[in-house]
């Protein structure tokens, strides 16, 4: 076994394939960039499904390594979009026309992110062929139970009584903020340190996600401008309303009263 074997790079780097003709030299950077990002979303869901496992155990140092792990890949996500905005809007049009009805919003991983994340809208899927092995990947995430059920778990063994709409909602929806969840944190902020560090790590992986949907909103803005995007959407008013989604709310909405 040697280090090309180990990490199949004979396949890895086979699969770049620029589509303009004549070949625009920009368009091998979007290809690589946009393929990072899966093998980054990915390693996401990797480690989201371990911190979900952690909470519910009620392993707090592993879930507040976990939570670390996946901010600091946020913020390499986010890096990326610099090397992104040096290609020049005229670069990106001259080849893409070539993304023909592809579309970043069929992403299915990124869906799948935001479904473990707590983030579940069922017509989202819709935009997936029923043959696409994504759109069974992406239901299944929709079933499953999300980081925020799973730090239900992890307050209650806590000693924090789950409320009972939390515990029988729908899991296909939303996660929802509640007031008996808010109170229980700000109460363990005060008197459980070591919790403490724990929440603000979730807050700061929180602040990641929200700064990657904004900087791929700006990223978009300024390559294609009002264009409608090539998978049909309104491209970036669509995109703007994806802004300021946080994920774990009660948190959020406890930081005036801390």
């Amino acid at each position: 076994m040697n280090y090309s074997e180990y990490l199949s790079l004979s396949q890895l780097l086979s699969l770049q394939h620029p589509r303009s003709d004549p070949p625009q030299h920009d368009e091998m950077l979007f290809i690589v960039i946009h393929q990072t990002y899966e093998l980054w979303f990915k390693l996401v869901l990797h480690e989201l499904e371990k911190i979900r496992a952690d909470l519910s155990a009620g392993e707090l140092y592993a879930a507040i390594a976990g939570f670390h792990r996946v901010r600091t890949v946020m913020k390499t996500v986010v890096g990326q979009l610099d090397i992104l905005e040096t290609m020049a809007p005229m670069s990106c049009t001259s080849f893409r026309d070539r993304l023909a009805s592809s579309s970043g919003l069929q992403s299915y991983q990124f869906r799948e992110v935001e479904f473990m994340l707590g983030f579940k809208r069922a017509d989202a899927i819709e935009l997936f062929d029923p043959a696409d092995p994504g759109r069974a990947a992406m239901e299944k995430r929709l079933r499953e139970p999300s980081i925020v059920d799973a730090l239900y778990d992890f307050l209650e063994r806590q000693g924090v009584a789950i409320p009972a709409e939390l515990r029988q909602r729908d899991i296909t929806l939303p996660a929802v903020p509640n007031q008996q969840i808010q109170d229980a944190i700000l109460d363990f902020y005060k008197t459980k340190p070591a919790l403490a560090i724990l929440f603000e790590l979730m807050i700061d992986f929180d602040e990641g996600q929200q700064e990657w949907r904004y900087r791929h909103v700006k990223v978009v803005e300024r390559t294609i401008g009002t264009k409608e995007e090539t998978g049909g959407s309104a491209g970036i008013e669509f995109l703007k309303k994806s802004l300021f989604h946080p994920v774990f709310a009660d948190l959020w909405a406890i930081r005036h009263r801390i």
